[in-house]
């Protein structure tokens, strides 16, 4: 079940497409999440050479990375910022978290633990520290959405 969201009769977990097509609401063709940054420049290069996020726009103040076709990861000066802790968490879905987590190594990442397998949600992941504080999640579900 999705968290927050309830199931309606008639509909399926696996069929989420029709619920929004349901809905009669416009096309959404991308997705952003921007987030605040204190330095662009190092989160530039944690997104680009660290993870190899492509950087798709630098509006100065705004740098923006993409994650998958339309969806995308941004970073701007003038959002004001979180407080500490785990309140955001970034996670990134992948097949292969141990290559992730190889990969990362192999690039200097300071990595607390090794992938894990987290029963409660079902999921297979670990977590990685970006230059803001927020946590970066690589996972992959047991049962993929």
């Amino acid at each position: 079940m999705l968290v927050g969201l309830q199931e309606s009769p008639g509909l399926h977990r696996s069929q989420p497409h029709e619920r929004l097509e349901r809905m009669n609401n416009p096309k959404i063709t991308q997705q952003i999440t921007f987030l605040h940054s204190q330095d662009l420049e190092t989160t530039k290069q944690f997104y680009t050479e660290m993870l190899g996020l492509p950087l798709v726009r630098d509006q100065g103040t705004c740098i923006i990375f993409q994650v998958t076709q339309q969806a995308f990861l941004g970073f701007c000066e003038h959002i004001e910022a979180i407080k500490g802790g785990r309140s955001v968490i970034l996670t990134l879905v992948s097949d292969d978290v141990d290559g992730w987590y190889a990969a990362l190594q192999s690039r200097g990442a300071s990595l607390s633990d090794p992938p894990q397998a987290n029963s409660h949600y079902q999921i297979y992941h670990f977590f990685i520290k970006d230059p803001n504080g927020y946590y970066v999640e690589i996972q992959r579900f047991d049962d993929p959405l």
